[in-house]
């Protein structure tokens, strides 16, 4: 149940705030609040339902110790991605992110290097194409694996979770233009893997 004072919900900075002194409550509406966004990028990261569930813990493991020494310098929610993207790269079980069925659309697209990013969701996936999909589901998480962990991540964020570069940057603490590197190197690795597929 979300904390809230005279119907006004309480912001992550007093909860942040609340729990640096103790308030176990206010720590479990901070866990409340991000649990879904955490899973849903481990998740994407890992298609091991294990692994998913040990990278969430040890996320709020770390963020529970760290949290004393929070000072505000960013947002609560930057500081707290910022942990899951080390968490998944550090994570020793790494495996395939899970093939959605919009990753035709993306890999299709021209991403050549004039710079411009995909934008855009995929349109709706019509029962024909959602078998070939799962056809194709094998030679997508063998072009996964190829990539580094930072590419990886990077397509993930992008492509699966909906994260703008400016933001992913911040996350992995890196700047935009090398975060662009990551995904120009993820997006041509890919497609020279699925060259068979995507004609």
């Amino acid at each position: 149940m979300t904390l809230e004072i005279n119907s006004v919900k309480i912001s992550d900075q007093e909860l942040v705030s609340r729990a640096q002194k103790g308030e176990t409550n206010a720590f479990e509406e901070l866990v409340y609040r991000y649990d879904r966004k955490v899973l849903s990028i481990a998740s994407s990261f890992t298609n091991d339902p294990d692994d998913t569930q040990d990278i969430y813990q040890e996320v709020f493991l770390r963020v529970y110790r760290a949290l004393p020494g929070f000072r505000f310098g960013s947002q609560f929610s930057t500081w707290l991605y910022r942990i899951v993207m080390n968490v998944c790269l550090s994570h020793k079980t790494r495996q395939a992110s899970h093939a959605h069925a919009e990753l035709d659309t993306v890999i299709e697209r021209d991403h050549s290097t004039s710079g411009h990013e995909f934008t855009g969701r995929a349109r709706p996936v019509s029962p024909d194409e959602f078998a070939q999909n799962r056809e194709i589901r094998s030679y997508v998480e063998q072009a996964l694996e190829m990539l580094s962990p930072r590419e990886k991540l990077v397509f993930t964020l992008k492509h699966f979770e909906g994260y703008k570069l400016r933001e992913i940057a911040l996350m992995i603490d890196c700047g935009e233009g090398t975060a662009k590197r990551y995904l120009f190197s993820a997006v041509g690795k890919i497609r020279k893997r699925l060259k068979k597929v995507f004609r």
